[in-house]
């Protein structure tokens, strides 16, 4: 017989000690935060992902408006567009006398257009960014067909007539760099402008106040009315003085007055509505700087 002092040992069956719970659990989008899911089974058994409906995260998901792959392709597609269009551009001018580097400007133009776009709205105005604000389908199809008709002059002119003269009295070289003088201001105007507007910039016309929403009257908003749209104005016929369309730039000229003409008496009227004296007060000082808009 053994003693009984501490070191003793027993001779029966010893009890297991308690599992200890893990310090972090992998997320599982369709248990809720109790630790079950919706469907009322345990976590640790089996439970239905159909259940995920109900999770904060469903907006980020695949397929969603907020989609982080979504987000995650356009922009890689739109790097991939803005490098090579900037290597065909440097390659064409050094190698070749070709009128035909108007072709990938053009495209460099766009991809860049496109991923600041998103980029100023996710950097100031983060709630709302989602894969429409990449604007890659806005106004669609006319967006995408104005676009079309851009390339497609460009590119037969280019090809079929390099030597064409389009600009009076040797002009031309004059007018490219005042189109890219156009593109690049333009979309520096559009860019400051929703960054400094932030919250209370949207790519679409409000129809009631949010909580948010501010009148914005300093910076670039203290020197031009709308500022994001008299960016885009002066950037879209800049491009088409780049790229030498007569045709496209008396098209592009028209029917963006005609839009944002428009857009801009609908926008003001329900500017005057959320902030009444105060919007009034600031149209009167500070013009669109666009041809005939008020």
């Amino acid at each position: 017989m053994s003693g009984g002092g501490a070191d003793a040992q027993a001779t029966g069956p010893q009890p297991r000690p308690p599992a200890l719970e893990p310090r972090f659990r992998p997320y599982r989008p369709w248990e809720s935060s109790s630790g079950r899911s919706s469907s009322g089974e345990s976590s640790s058994g089996e439970s239905s992902p159909a259940a995920g409906d109900e999770s904060p995260l469903k907006p980020f998901f695949a397929g969603q408006p907020k989609s982080l792959s979504g987000i995650a392709l356009r922009a890689f597609c739109l790097g991939l567009a803005c490098a090579a269009s900037a290597l065909c551009l440097t390659a064409i001018l050094l190698l070749s006398s070709s009128p035909v580097w108007r072709v990938p400007f053009f495209l460099l133009a766009l991809s860049t257009f496109h991923f600041l776009e998103f980029w100023t709205t996710a950097e100031r105005n983060t709630l709302v960014a989602s894969v429409d604000s990449f604007l890659l389908t806005a106004n669609w199809p006319a967006y995408g067909l104005a676009h079309m008709a851009a390339f497609l002059e460009c590119a037969v002119v280019s090809v079929f007539f390099p030597d064409r003269v389009w600009a009076p009295h040797g002009s031309g070289p004059l007018l490219v760099a005042l189109g890219l003088g156009l593109v690049l201001v333009g979309q520096a105007v559009r860019s400051a402008a929703m960054l400094e507007a932030g919250a209370s910039f949207n790519h679409k016309v409000q129809t009631k106040k949010a909580g948010s929403h501010t009148l914005v009257t300093t910076g670039i908003y203290g020197a031009i009315r709308h500022p994001s749209y008299f960016g885009f104005f002066y950037w879209s016929l800049g491009t088409q003085l780049v790229m030498g369309n007569v045709m496209c730039f008396c098209v592009y000229a028209a029917v963006l007055w005609a839009f944002f003409n428009g857009r801009i008496r609908v926008e003001e009227a329900k500017l005057v509505e959320f902030f009444q004296k105060d919007y009034l007060d600031y149209r009167k000082r500070v013009g669109t700087r666009m041809p005939f808009i008020q």
